[in-house]
């Protein structure tokens, strides 16, 4: 045990003698770091002493009570209430079209017809059958009135007239499925098929719209449900047309769709006849107005720990005012607290700007 503390001891001691060596170095690194930290304490203090001195430039606006509207804008596209494909209800081979895009059409209107030779040569065959037993019946009703034969041949004579007549009745049902009807009134917006298609051919059709009943329709984000009400205010601008319309609101869907994490609005158009389906413009919504209010551009608010923050100037110095804002629309905020009317706005120059820094108003 005693040969163990006469090793021990030694190494204590070099260890002690490094750990000095160490301390003196690390004294002198902290050293030199503080002589150039004081260097650049020194540098600021004299740069800011130098810009306290500065007067700063700068533009600035009176703040005046306005209305403020808010607007949600966003892309849609003009569409009708009734948009039909109209399409074959029989199979066969198109040998008619009718109509051209852009005609007017009635309900119940043949557009376009299939070909219906066998339809045609059946019911044509069954003519002279039936004029041969309209004749029977006639001549053995005659005899029947003058006591002639039997009321059984009278009877027989009627029913074999009777069921030709349905027959022929059932062909012309079959016959005139062979046509291609308007199923309602409005203008054809598009003709697909084309002479010789088979009718059961997707793009057999043509596409009638109901021009009286259009409307426009817009996708707008879940983040602005329940910001959006029926009655609200609608502008609809038609950049193609260097026209706009002054509408409202008349659906808003009460659920977001899954997919795409949107709900549809809709504005019913009047009849007007430079409207047409697919149409693109602008839906402007406004959904919010207040008179009075102290609006300001959201570009002149800075952002800082302590909130919102702009500039204002009092006599010349610029003092920094924290303010809460409101409602925001297209660059313009409006200002709850902060700022009352009268006070010099600055909107340019304030980039620079430090509380109570000098300013001269350009």
């Amino acid at each position: 045990m005693k040969r163990s503390y006469l090793f021990l001891v030694p190494a204590i001691v070099l260890d002690s003698c490094g750990g000095g060596t160490n301390s003196k170095g690390d004294l002198a690194s902290l050293k030199k770091q503080r002589a150039e930290l004081d260097a650049k304490i020194q540098e600021m203090e004299k740069g800011n002493k130098e810009k306290s001195g500065k007067v700063t430039p700068v533009l600035v606006t009176k703040v005046e009570p306005t209305t403020f509207n808010a607007f949600i804008e966003v892309q849609s596209q003009v569409t009708g209430d009734e948009v039909v494909n109209a399409t074959a209800r029989n199979q066969g081979t198109i040998n008619r079209i009718l109509v051209q895009v852009g005609q007017q059409v009635r309900q119940g209107q043949v557009i376009a017809t299939l070909d219906a030779a066998i339809q045609d040569n059946q019911i044509k065959a069954m003519e002279p059958q039936i004029e041969l037993a309209k004749t029977v019946y006639e001549k053995t009703q005659k005899l029947w009135e003058q006591n002639i034969g039997t009321e059984v041949q009278l009877l027989t004579a009627k029913a074999t007239l009777e069921n030709l007549q349905k027959q022929k009745a059932v062909l012309q049902s079959t016959r005139d499925l062979n046509n291609i009807i308007a199923p309602i009134s409005g203008t054809v917006d598009f003709v697909s098929m084309k002479v010789g298609d088979a009718s059961t051919m997707p793009t057999a059709y043509i596409r009638i719209v109901n021009t009286s009943k259009l409307k426009a329709e817009a996708n707008l984000g879940e983040n602005y449900l329940g910001k959006v009400n029926v009655g609200d205010k609608a502008t609809l601008i038609f950049p193609d047309a260097s026209d706009s319309l002054q509408l409202k609101v008349s659906y808003v869907a009460k659920a977001v769709d899954a997919m795409s994490r949107a709900f549809q609005v809709q504005v019913r158009l009047s009849n007007d006849k430079k409207l047409h389906p697919n149409m693109s413009c602008i839906m402007r919504i406004s959904n919010y107005e207040k008179k009075d209010a102290i609006v300001i551009p959201v570009s002149v608010i800075q952002k800082t720990a302590e909130g919102e923050m702009v500039y204002v100037v009092d006599g010349e110095t610029a003092r920094a005012v924290t303010i809460k804002t409101g409602r925001n629309s297209n660059g313009k905020v409006e200002v709850l607290d902060g700022l009352k009317p009268g006070d010099q706005l600055v909107v340019a120059g304030f980039e620079d700007l430090d509380n109570g820094q000098k300013v001269t108003i350009q």
